[in-house]
């Protein structure tokens, strides 16, 4: 995709939202359903995933890891980000690869430390773009990349978070 054709795409939708800006405020829905063991089926909308236990925490390895589907969500959305910004700005990339990284002690969610925090206590995302991109505009393009990625801002920046507790038949399709 070219600047114009992103652009031409998106400018409806940003006009849209300065006129109406309730317009803007989408709530996006995941879902799940308990499998067999100790497991979750995820509908990604794409496919089934089934998530379970970790190996550290006794965990066969076969299922996807919570943890892993929130770092490659991370990846995902820093990849699909840094495209649409080095479309925008006309940054040519010939490749980027990207990797999500986080630090776990597993004493936390097993219960056996109540010091230990539950979750990651570190993540690191590493971006790797081949390019002829001046310097300037890779800080720009990174620069923007975090500032435009959803999942990234929403790591850095948590929001309110709430357990509710619903009638089981209102989550049934």
């Amino acid at each position: 995709m070219k600047a114009e054709e992103l652009r031409s795409v998106q400018a409806p939708l940003k006009e849209r939202y300065r006129e109406a800006p309730d317009a803007a405020l989408i709530t996006l829905r995941a879902q799940g359903r308990l499998g067999e063991g100790v497991s979750c089926k995820i509908e990604t909308g794409k496919a089934l995933v089934v998530a379970g236990l970790h190996p550290a925490t006794g965990g066969s390895g076969h299922s996807a890891c919570s943890g892993d589907m929130l770092l490659e969500a991370l990846v995902a959305c820093a990849g699909v980000t840094l495209n649409a910004v080095a479309t925008s700005l006309g940054i040519e990339l010939r490749d980027a690869s990207l990797q999500a990284e986080g630090d776990l002690d597993f004493r936390g969610t097993l219960g056996v430390s109540k010091e230990v925090p539950v979750g990651f206590q570190n993540i690191r995302l590493q971006i790797a773009v081949d390019t002829d991109a001046s310097e300037e505009q890779l800080a720009t393009l990174l620069r923007l990349t975090e500032r435009y990625c959803v999942v990234y801002q929403t790591l850095a920046h948590p929001p309110s978070l709430a357990v509710v507790r619903t009638p089981h038949s209102r989550l049934q399709r």
